[in-house]
Parts: structure tokens; sequence; C-alpha cells
């Protein structure tokens, strides 16, 4: 688990693009009187601002994701993988017993901890037959 940055409703998309390449983090949790009301990730940066067409300058509560997923800093890591999979998230925050965030679990923190708890298992996994190149990999 890493640290959750944070940012107000109220914080303009574009300074909060700015805080995330300043951390270098895929995503910042919403808060409202210590409370987490929303995600802003990656994602929402590029279908929401880029592609939706919202100005740097708008609110960060226009754009966000309302009433994210959350998790406590319990539960173990199989209910934590299968709820990313079932929701398709690459990103869960981590709250308090008062919905404050407190830090932030990402897919690739979780692959990062398996390589290093199992190397073996992960580096020395056989490569699928069913997976074919299309076309040449490569410049």
């Amino acid at each position: 688990m890493g640290p959750a940055v944070t940012v107000a409703p109220g914080a303009t998309i574009g300074a909060t693009i700015g805080l995330m390449q300043k951390n270098r983090v895929g995503c910042v949790v919403v808060q409202e009187v210590k409370k987490a009301v929303g995600i802003f990730t990656e994602r929402d940066v590029l279908s929401r601002v880029l592609a939706g067409g919202a100005a740097l300058d708008d609110p960060i509560r226009t754009v966000m994701t309302p009433n994210p997923r959350t998790l406590r800093g319990e539960e173990n890591l199989a209910t934590v993988v299968r709820t990313m999979h079932a929701g398709g998230l690459r990103h869960l925050p981590v709250v308090d017993e008062n919905g404050t965030a407190v830090g932030m679990v990402s897919i690739k923190r979780i692959i990062q901890h398996l390589v290093e708890h199992f190397p073996q298992a992960v580096y020395n996994l056989p490569p699928d037959p069913a997976v074919v190149a299309t076309a040449r990999d490569g410049g």
C-alpha cells in the first residue's frame, strides 16, 4: 500500500493533474471534510478531460468518479485482487473507520509484491502456446 494523494472537490483539474505528475501517481482521492467522496485517475484524464472536453480550470468534482469503491486496511490480498478484477479497477483507496483515505492500493504495487515474494513462480512461468503474435514486434 502506498500513501494516498488527496485533493479537495474544488481543486482545479489542471492543478490535480499537476499533483499527479509531481507525486508520480496514477490517481488521487477527492476528499471533502476528511471523507473520500471521489477518485480521479489517469483514465479520467483521457476519457473525461481530453475526450470529454473539460477545461483545466474546471473543478475536479465535475470529472471525478463519485463514491469510489474503497477498502479497509485489514482486507487480505485475495479480497483486494477479486475486488479489482470484478470492477476492472487499477486503484483502490484504503480508508479508516471514518472514511478518510489513509493509503492507496494499485495493481502495479500488487504485482511488485508478488514478484518480491514469489520470484521463482513469476519469472519461470512458461509462455502460453495459445498466444500467437499477429505482427512482428519492434521497429
